[in-house]
C-alpha cells in the first residue's frame, strides 16, 4: 500500500512501476546534492540502496507523511544509520519536508545529522550509527506490535557489512525463535565495506542459508530491478503466510547509476565535489533538473547563519586569536591519527606485533603497519565489523605471547567491547593496546554516534590498565612505541581524527605517566615556539597566577588560553600537558594545586573525564586539608554530539581556548 493522505485516509499516488524507476533516479540525484553541499557522507551505500527505498517508501510500506506518528504505520528501522542521506531522500520524496532543506546535510543545526536521530526529524523512526544493534531494536518493535494485537509491518535497512556483527545474528535468532512474521530485514548487498571486498575482509556467505538456518524465510531479488523488488516487498509485507520472519537479499552495485563511482570501495564514505556531481546528474540525465545555484545559495545561507551565531557566543577580547589570524604564531596541523601511523610503520618489524583492522584500518591509520611493508601482511588480521570478537581475539594472541593492537573509532573500542575489556583482557592482565580513534566532538560531520566523549569514565576504571591521551600527532606516534615496548600489560591509546595543532616537537621530552609543563614566553612565528617545555619532575614554580590541566588536541587550546590570558591580562599561567591519564602524574597536580591554588581542567569529552579525576586526587592529598582551591572543568555539558565542521563544534561545545580564558578571568576575580 503507497503513501496514505493524512486528513482522508486516501492514498495520495499509486506509483506505476515505470514512474518508480523514474522517481528512483531522480532520488539518486538529489541524494548527491545533498552529499555534494555537506561536503562528507555516504555516496557509495546510499546509491545502491536507492531502487529499494523508491519501492518501499513510495509503493509498499504503509505511512502518513502529514501524520508521522500515525500508530498504524509500518515501521522502517534504519540499522545501517551511515546510509542516512537516502534516508532522508526518501522522507523528502514522501512528502515529510521540501526537498530543498536536503541540502543542509550534516551541517550545526540541521536535524539532518551524519546518523539518524529520531527525535530531530518526523519520519526517523531510529537513531542509528551503531552498526548492528537497529536489528534487535526492530526485533523488540515486532514483539510489541504483536503483544498490542497490531498489525503494523517492520521494516529493517540492513548492510551486508553489517552482518559481520554478532548482534546481527543474536537478533536473528531471536526473530526466528519467536516466529516473527511480522518483521522484513532488507539487506543491501553490494559486496564492499571500508576495508574492501566484503568476502575477503570478512566473509558473511553462504548468507541465506544462515538465515534459513535460524528460522526465516529467505527471498533474494535484483536491488535495480523496480518490478522485482516491489514484487518481493509486497509478497513479504502482504502474503506471508510463512509464519516466519523474512529477510529479502538485495543483490546490488555500489554506486549505482554513475560510472566513476559503480563498484568502488573508495566511494564507500566520500561526496562528490561540484565536478563530480555535475558529471554524475548528466550520467543520471538529470543535469537540468535541479536548480544547484538556488539549492547551494540556501545551503550556504543557512550556514553563514550558523557561523554567525557561534560568533556571537563565543567569548571576545582586544584581537582575534583564533588560529592562523595575523602573521605569527602559526601552527602546523597533522592529525594525531598519522602519528599512530606513523609509529606502526617505523616499529612494527618487531615480530610480536600483530594488528587487527575493524574495517576502518585507512581511516585510523591502522593499514600504516603493511603498507610499506608488505611482508608485514601476514601479521594483520582482519576482524570485519566485530569489534567485541576482536577484542577477545587479541586476548588470545596476547596469551601466546604477540603484541596484539586493536584499533576502531572510540565509540566502539571503549565501549560496545567493555565486558570483553574488562574479563578477557584487564582481569586477565593481557599485553594489550586497544586504540579509540575519533575522540572528541571534533570528529565533525558524522556526528553524535561517531564522537567519542566517554572513554576516560569507561576505561580508568579497568584494573590494570593504562591509558594516553596524548595532545598532537608526534606525541601520539611517541606513545605509541612507548606503549608497544615499555608498558606491559593493558593499555588504551586515545587519540582525534581531524587535523590538529603541532604543539611538540621531535626535541619535547615524553615519559609515559609523567606530565608536561608548558610556560608561555612570548609571541613567536610558530606557536609551538612561544611556549617553554619542562618535564613535571624538574619543573620549578613561578609562582604562576593559575594552572590549566588539559590532554589531547584540547591540551593547544589551552596553551591558546594562556596565550590570551597573558597578552590581555598579564596572567601567567602553568599549562599541564596530561597526556597520561592512568596513571596520572599526582606529584604534578598537587604541586600545581598547592603553588597556584586555581585550577581549570579542559577536555574534548563529557566534562570531568579528565576533572574528576584531577579533582580526586588533589582533594585526597593531606598536604592540602584546610587550603582554599578554586576548581573549575571545560568540557561537554553532559550531552551528545552533533554534526558540523570539526572547529564550528570546538566553538559550539565551548571547548575553544576563548572559553578556556573566560572561565579563567572569572575564576580568578
Amino acid at each position: 500500500m503507497p503513501i496514505i493522505n493524512a486528513s482522508n485516509n486516501k492514498l495520495v499516488h499509486d506509483y506505476s512501476l515505470e514512474e518508480l524507476t523514474e522517481r528512483a533516479r531522480y532520488m539518486r540525484g538529489l541524494n548527491l546534492v545533498s552529499l555534494c553541499s555537506a561536503g562528507s557522507g555516504h555516496s557509495g551505500g546510499t546509491l545502491s540502496i536507492m531502487d529499494t527505498c523508491a519501492a518501499l517508501y513510495l509503493k509498499v510500506a504503509r505511512h502518513k507523511p502529514k501524520d508521522p506518528s500515525w500508530p498504524d504505520r509500518d515501521r522502517i528501522i534504519w540499522s545501517a544509520g551511515h546510509k542516512a542521506p537516502a534516508l532522508y531522500v526518501s522522507l523528502a520524496v514522501s512528502g515529510y519536508y521540501p526537498e530543498d532543506e536536503l541540502v543542509k546535510l550534516r551541517m550545526l543545526g540541521s536535524p539532518f545529522q551524519g546518523h539518524p536521530h529520531w527525535r530531530d526529524l518526523p519520519g526517523v523512526e531510529l537513531s542509528a550509527g551503531s552498526l548492528g544493534q537497529g536489528f534487535s531494536v526492530a526485533v523488540g518493535i515486532a514483539l510489541a506490535a504483536r503483544l498490542d494485537k497490531k498489525d503494523y509491518r517492520v521494516f529493517v535497512i540492513s548492510s551486508d557489512g553489517e552482518q559481520q556483527e554478532g548482534s546481527i545474528w543474536e537478533a536473528a535468532m531471536a526473530a526466528g525463535h519467536y516466529k516473527l512474521d511480522n518483521l522484513i530485514l532488507i539487506i543491501d548487498k553490494n559486496r564492499l565495506q571500508i576495508d574492501g571486498a566484503t568476502q575477503e575482509v570478512m566473509n558473511i556467505d553462504p548468507l541465506d542459508e544462515k538465515y534459513r538456518a535460524f528460522g526465516w524465510e529467505v527471498l533474494q531479488c535484483d536491488g535495480h530491478n523496480i518490478p522485482e523488488l516491489v514484487e518481493k516487498l509486497e509478497f513479504a509485507r502482504n502474503n506471508n503466510s510463512t509464519g516466519k520472519p523474512v529477510v529479502l537479499i538485495c543483490n546490488t552495485i555500489k554506486g549505482r547509476g554513475v560510472s566513476f563511482m559503480e563498484d568502488i570501495v573508495g566511494w564507500h564514505g566520500k561526496a562528490p565535489n561540484r565536478e563530480e556531481l555535475n558529471k554524475a546528474l548528466t550520467e543520471l540525465g538529470l543535469s537540468n533538473t535541479f536548480d544547484l545555484s538556488r539549492m547551494f545559495l540556501y545551503a550556504n545561507q543557512f550556514r553563514y547563519e550558523i557561523n554567525t551565531r557561534i560568533d556571537a557566543a563565543t567569548p571576545h577580547f582586544s584581537k582575534n586569536y583564533w588560529w592562523h589570524t595575523d602573521g605569527k604564531m602559526k601552527v602546523t596541523m597533522d592529525p594525531t591519527r598519522k602519528g599512530f601511523g606513523r609509529a606502526l610503520d617505523k616499529y612494527g618489524d618487531d615480530a610480536r606485533i600483530v594488528c587487527l583492522g575493524a574495517d576502518i584500518s585507512d581511516s585510523i591509520c591502522i593499514s600504516d603497519f603493511y603498507k610499506n611493508h608488505p611482508e608485514r601482511k601476514t601479521r594483520f588480521i582482519s576482524v570485519g565489523v566485530a569489534e567485541q570478537n576482536a577484542t577477545t581475539l587479541a586476548a588470545g594472541l596476547a596469551k601466546e605471547g604477540k603484541i596484539p593492537v586493536f584499533g576502531t573509532y572510540g565509540v566502539f573500542s571503549s565501549a560496545r567491547n567493555l565486558d570483553q575489556l574488562r574479563v578477557s583482557v584487564c582481569y586477565a592482565n593481557f599485553n594489550v593496546l586497544i586504540v579509540g580513534a575519533h575522540g572528541g566532538v571534533s570528529v565533525g560531520p558524522d556526528g553524535a554516534t561517531h564522537q567519542e566523549l566517554e572513554a576516560m569514565f569507561q576505561i580508568p576504571g579497568l584494573p590494570n590498565i593504562h591509558m594516553g591521551v596524548p595532545g598532537d600527532s608526534i606525541e601520539t606516534e611517541k606513545m605509541t612505541r612507548a606503549m608497544l615496548f615499555e608498558i606491559k600489560g593493558p593499555k588504551y591509546l586515545r587519540f582525534a581524527r581531524e587535523a590538529t595543532p603541532v604543539i611538540t616537537t621531535d626535541d619535547t621530552p615524553f615519559k609515559f605517566g609523567e606530565a608536561n609543563i608548558y610556560r608561555y614566553r612570548q609571541e613567536a612565528e610558530l606557536f609551538v615556539d612561544a611556549f617553554e617545555i619542562i618535564p613535571s619532575s624538574e619543573y620549578k614554580s613561578e609562582n604562576e597566577n593559575l594552572t590549566i590541566i588539559a590532554c589531547g588536541p584540547e591540551t593547544a587550546e589551552a596553551l591558546r588560553a594562556a596565550y590570551i590570558l597573558k597578552r590581555e591580562y598579564a596572567i601567567e599561567t602553568r599549562v599541564i600537558n596530561m597526556h597520561t591519564i592512568k596513571p596520572l602524574d599526582k606529584t604534578a597536580l598537587i604541586k600545581a594545586a598547592s603553588e597556584t591554588g586555581v585550577i581549570i581542567t579542559a577536555e574534548e569529552h563529557q566534562i570531568g573525564g579528565l576533572g574528576n579525576l584531577v579533582a580526586g586526587v588533589v582533594l585526597r592529598e593531606n598536604s592540602m586539608v584546610g587550603r582554599k582551591i578554586r576548581f573549575e572543568m571545560i568540557g561537554v555539558n553532559d550531552r551528545f554530539g552533533e554534526s558540523g565542521q570539526p572547529w564550528q563544534l570546538i566553538k559550539h561545545f565551548g571547548l575553544a581556548a576563548e572559553h578556556i580564558a573566560q572561565k579563567a578571568k572569572k575564576l580568578l576575580g
